[in-house]
């Protein structure tokens, strides 16, 4: 099961990092690949954000996929690294949903519906593996 676990979330986790990573060092071509919107398509105050989000995302977010490697590779380091990553996507994953509704609710252009729904879909699995992962590393360390 461990590894089965581990093969989702450094799968599932490295989409987010390196989607952030795009997202910070080649807007262009993130947004050509459907990752994050153009900026002449959103507001200027939402994309700033969203830059800045992935700047931070880029130092951060790396510990969730080296926590499913070590996972896959039986150490017993990935619990550790599980709940700090965890903690993180958890993070991640409810700022992004929450920030984006309350911005659309007050009129801000985030996005087209379709990139939408695309990002709550992501961002609530992200959110999902962030907990099952977090439950499971303080399950290891019991």
């Amino acid at each position: 099961m461990n590894i089965i676990w581990g093969v989702i979330l450094t799968l599932l986790s490295s989409i987010a990092y390196f989607g952030q990573v795009l997202s910070a060092f080649w807007p262009k071509t993130a947004a050509k690949l459907g990752l994050t919107e153009p900026e002449a398509q959103v507001d200027p105050t939402f994309y700033a954000d969203m830059r800045g989000e992935a700047f931070w995302d880029t130092a951060i977010l790396w510990t969730l996929p080296v926590a499913g490697v070590l996972l896959i590779l039986n150490s017993p380091l990935w619990a550790y690294f599980g709940l700090v990553g965890g903690g993180m996507y958890l993070y991640f994953a409810g700022r992004g949903i929450l920030a984006r509704r309350v911005m659309h609710s007050h009129g801000i252009q985030i996005g087209s519906p379709e990139t939408l729904r695309v990002a709550y879909i992501f961002l609530t699995l992200w959110g999902l593996a962030a907990v099952i992962t977090i439950v499971m590393a303080i399950a290891a360390l019991l």
